[in-house]
């Protein structure tokens, strides 16, 4: 905990944004956070509730309640306050292998079950991890510690998204002999090319993966394991392997004029965008040009916000974003009681950037595209949208929708990008493997498991559990490593939760 009243005694604050029209002239992360001195004082808000649900991870209603990788909220709170900014990164560390990812793209499951937060504002315990990360950065703190030991054993990751580079991490630290295949040029999956640099700034990866070189672990870019590199060489070659490929197949959508030019998945924008930031600074126009184009974006989650936020930084004429479901509430719901995760109503940045811009919010809610119209050349010109409604099915309960008769509209639209989600791990890895897949097309385990159908093949992340956060990511990497350490040696000293 931190200063027993400090909940009374002080007010949340956190960073502030760069306001939204002027941070959408560059791609650079837009906070500006509090000096180390204010910082302490969130940490004192932090109080001796005895129940510190922050931390407990807990599925209550199929919904996490607090941290998954039960981080040690209370005890690093405590030591942000009093200062002691080296103890409070070493408490830190146990549990999160990569905070410097978590303080920035997170939505904070710990805050949203912070006890403070039942009858006021939570501890802002996001930021006070982005303070603790960063000053061990500044100190030397996280500099890089190789393991003093070598077991001899060698594991194959294939794929470093978030999972794939916890188990990775884990394993090295064990001291085992760590190699990650990487289908693209760069290293960091997810992290670099699926989270726009604007939320998560690409030489904060680099930076991390710099260290994790320096103590062993060895990235192999370039490598699409399945088609460059057979399954059966991994198998050969490594005692272990894991696969962490991701839910990498997105959700299309399947209504008449599909096939019109100026459709794309949103994973496929959102890389093209982040890749020739990165190669050129859109110099070389190997991305989805949206200036002065009408933008619709199918898909209300978190991608989608990406995708406008990116849209205006290119100077779209309009975007609008399509969701299907209703509006969530803008404050709990008498069902929906703490600690519960909050099913209400969040406006994201990009959200508040096109507000900002363009007077509106860009959100249509209870709403499906019906049809995309092209004009004579096959470029897409707009989309017909339908409004829905929503009823209980009597005989499963479940929640189904249906056209509202005489409800259609036009958009007009000259890029559309498809948000709506993914439906599994890609099929040629799978089949590359001979793993068995399950009724969601994700790898199957034992439950609680991770080892797969095939002796000594692994599956964690995505892949394994479906699209998810990456606080989840990176809970299952360090579960994988544990199992996967088990089977090599016998027992497993890694520390998980």
């Amino acid at each position: 905990m931190g200063k027993p009243t400090g909940f009374m005694e002080y007010q949340r604050v956190v960073s502030v944004a760069e306001d939204p029209r002027e941070r959408v002239k560059h791609f650079q992360e837009f906070k500006e956070h509090l000096p180390m001195e204010q910082q302490q004082l969130q940490g004192a808000r932090c109080m001796d509730c005895g129940v510190p649900f922050c931390q407990s991870g807990m599925m209550i209603c199929g919904m996490a309640s607090g941290c998954p990788l039960h981080n040690l909220v209370p005890e690093w709170n405590d030591l942000v306050y009093t200062g002691n900014w080296k103890q409070a990164y070493n408490r830190l560390k146990k549990t999160n292998n990569f905070p410097e990812f978590t303080s920035r793209v997170c939505p904070a499951l710990c805050e949203a079950a912070c006890t403070c937060g039942l009858n006021g504002d939570p501890v802002s315990t996001k930021e006070n991890e982005y303070a603790i990360i960063e000053n061990a950065y500044e100190q030397g703190y996280a500099a890089p510690k190789p393991p003093k030991v070598r077991t001899g054993k060698r594991v194959a990751i294939v794929g470093s998204g978030p999972s794939g580079l916890a188990a990775a991490d884990q394993l090295n630290r064990r001291g085992h002999s760590v190699t990650v295949f990487e289908r693209s040029d760069r290293i960091g999956g997810l992290l670099m090319y699926g989270i726009p640099n604007m939320k998560l700034e690409k030489q904060i990866v680099d930076r991390k993966i710099h260290i994790m070189e320096e103590e062993g672990v060895v990235f192999l870019p370039n490598t699409d394991v399945g088609k460059d590199v057979k399954a059966d060489k991994l198998l050969h070659d490594f005692d272990r392997v894991i696969l962490a490929c991701g839910s990498s197949h997105p959700r299309d959508i399947k209504a008449p004029g599909r096939d019109a030019k100026g459709i794309y998945f949103a994973v496929d924008f959102l890389k093209a965008n982040t890749k020739s930031l990165l190669d050129s600074n859109f110099a070389d126009q190997k991305y989805v040009e949206t200036k002065d184009k009408d933008v619709v974006i199918i898909g209300g989650g978190d991608t989608g916000n990406d995708c406008v936020g990116t849209s205006i930084r290119h100077g779209c004429r309009s975007v609008t974003q399509i969701e299907m479901m209703p509006k969530a509430p803008d404050q709990r719901a008498e069902n929906n009681p703490w600690p519960e995760w909050p099913k209400i109503c969040k406006t994201d940045y990009g959200q508040e950037e096109a507000i900002a811009l363009f007077g509106h919010d860009p959100r249509i809610y209870e709403t499906t595209v019906k049809e995309f119209l092209k004009d004579e050349t096959g470029n897409l010109k707009a989309v017909k949208i339908v409004k829905l409604s929503w009823e209980k099915d009597p005989a499963s309960g479940r929640l189904v929708s249906r056209e509202v008769a005489g409800s259609e509209q036009i958009l007009p639209a000259d890029v559309c990008l498809i948000a709506a989600g993914f439906l599994g791990a890609q099929q040629y890895v799978a089949d590359a493997f001979k793993v068995a897949l399950n009724e969601r097309t994700n790898v199957k385990t034992a439950p609680g498991e991770y080892q797969t159908s095939v002796e000594n093949v692994f599956v964690t992340g995505d892949m394994h559990r479906g699209q998810s956060l990456v606080v989840w990511a990176i809970r299952e990497g360090r579960e994988v490593a544990r199992a996967v350490d088990v089977s090599l040696m016998g027992y497993s000293n890694l520390v998980v939760r």
